[in-house]
């Protein structure tokens, strides 16, 4: 549902800033002579850099072996080797966990490149394509949202946009919450015990994410935000305030003044935070089947002013409260609760761009000549061998490249399909002419919802793909997956995404697997 729009793009213009802040510092405030010391988030972009600094480098990955950048948490070991560090590396646009990044941001010495790979690659020739969530809910999917660049007001990529809950009209309470990966619930907003310093949720910059909204009794009600940005060692800056009208179980065409109002009540809607514009506003799907405004038009997505805003709570979104303690915020056991509901399970904050850019090997070679120029400015002494080392392994990627392209000429065009364990390979569908099918959840951090599984198995079955693909680092991911592909009586085989195993060591070995799997589960008879 998102689309590629200039709010987007915020993290470029923030990483642009970063390194061109820290390329000029050259070959000076070096941690001490011999190898570069380099830091990477992942295993992956740990390989590029390798074969480019060849000798001339020592890397350290911060996320171990298997791991996965979308959910790993820093230690204090890891806030050490940055500060150590000669260059760091990090993928971004919201792949690595926010702490991660904000770790690295806050550790890395005054004058040592900070290169966020996908943002700068696309200056390179890397190409990038929207995340997008598609889940069919039968009422308004309804999240949070930071949107704008704010690099005037200070914001970076390691900023907090802190959204609070000031005030609640109407006549009951409202909480909402995330439910994590194992069903618990998380609160951000609950004004059953008074709205105070605690009821606020904080995201990066260009971010958005996934909540519950349970509405206690029918009516009117209308929820003042307040949001702030905190950048490191600065007094907080006001970002705005706006009241939003919700018509819970209620027409929300007898509300005083909806004849000029747009009622929100199906598709994706985020209540954002504009960093440009220091202001809040609904960001919509308006134009889908269900939502109206006033001038009918249709638009794929769109600003609406708070005061124009009435999001619709219908009476189909009644709930009963789960008899379970974790959920007593909300109410007694099996009382009735209007909720707008969170679409997909589990902590999900991310961008609007997929950030998988290296499923793509013409990516990766715009990653690999990122790299060589960052080397060769920090350490111009060695220019020539990082030249030397990049211009030999971007040949191998050429071969690479022309290796996954033949391996997927033979695979029958209407087998072509793809089903996995997570969202990660929306690239490597769009540049080897494949289509991405499905997935269990857009993240591996999610936990299936019931409905997604069924659209899982009635698409395994409608397809009538051969296989399925897992990720040797989600095993536990998996179980889903293969269950339903059990069950339909097609194989599961195995792709790698964010990281490798022992039987697939680097970036190459990874990709060469990849295009041979995909031939052998979809083409062979």
């Amino acid at each position: 549902m998102h689309v590629l729009h200039r709010a987007a793009r915020a993290g470029a213009a923030i990483v642009a800033l970063i390194v061109l802040a820290t390329g000029c510092a050259g070959g000076r405030d070096r941690a001490g002579g011999g190898a570069l010391g380099v830091v990477t988030t992942t295993e992956i972009l740990a390989d590029l850099v390798k074969n480019v600094g060849g000798d001339r480098v020592r890397v350290d990955s911060i996320v171990p072996p298997g791991g996965d950048p979308h959910s790993y948490e820093p230690a204090p070991a890891d806030a050490a080797k940055v500060s150590k560090a000669d260059a760091t590396f990090t993928n971004h646009l919201l792949l690595e966990e926010h702490s991660l990044i904000k770790t690295i941001d806050s550790n890395v010495r005054k004058g040592v490149p900070n290169v966020s790979l996908a943002e700068a690659a696309e200056s390179y020739g890397a190409n990038v394509i929207p995340l997008v969530e598609n889940i069919g809910l039968d009422v308004i999917w309804l999240g949070l949202a930071v949107r704008g660049e704010g690099t005037g007001r200070g914001a970076t990529r390691s900023s907090d946009v802190e959204l609070a809950a000031t005030d609640l009209e109407g006549p009951g309470e409202l909480a909402v919450y995330l439910t994590e990966a194992l069903g618990q619930p998380k609160v951000y907003f609950n004004s059953a015990d008074g709205l105070d310093a605690k009821d606020v949720v904080a995201l990066p910059p260009a971010a958005h994410t996934h909540v519950n909204w349970a509405f206690s009794k029918p009516g009117v009600y209308r929820l003042t935000l307040e949001a702030k940005l905190r950048n490191a060692n600065t007094a907080p800056v006001p970002m705005g305030k706006g009241t939003f009208t919700f018509a819970v179980g209620v027409d929300p065409r007898t509300i005083g003044g909806a004849d000029k109002a747009t009622i929100l009540d199906d598709g994706h809607t985020d209540l954002a935070v504009d960093l440009d514009g220091a202001e809040l506003y609904a960001w919509t799907d308006i134009g889908r089947p269900g939502a109206r405004s006033p001038g009918g038009a249709a638009a794929a997505q769109r600003k609406v002013p708070v005061k124009d805003v009435i999001i619709d709570v219908p009476n189909r979104a009644l709930e009963k409260v789960p008899d379970d303690r974790a959920f007593s915020f909300l109410g007694k056991p099996g009382a009735q609760v209007h909720q707008l509901p969170q679409a997909v399970i589990g902590k999900h904050v991310h961008g609007e761009i997929d950030p998988h850019l290296w499923e793509d090997v013409r990516n990766a070679k715009a990653y690999v000549q990122l790299i060589r120029d960052t080397l060769r400015k920090r350490d111009p002494g060695h220019a020539a061998d990082y030249d030397r080392n990049a211009r030999a392994y971007l040949a191998d990627l050429d071969k690479l490249d022309a290796f996954v392209r033949a391996q997927v000429a033979q695979i029958p065009a209407d087998r072509r399909q793809l089903i996995t364990t997570h969202d990660a390979f929306g690239y490597l569908a769009q540049a080897y002419s494949m289509t991405v099918a499905g997935f269990v959840v857009p993240n591996p951090a999610q936990e299936p919802s019931a409905e997604q599984v069924a659209k899982l198995t009635q698409t395994i079955r409608n397809l009538r793909v051969p296989a399925v693909f897992m990720e040797p680092g989600l095993a536990r991911r998996s179980a889903v997956l293969t269950q339903v592909a059990k069950d339909q009586g097609v194989k599961v085989c195995k792709l790698y995404g964010d990281a490798f195993d022992d039987a697939a060591r680097n970036y190459v070995a990874m990709m060469r697997h990849n295009a041979t799997e995909l031939r052998k589960c979809l083409g062979d008879a």
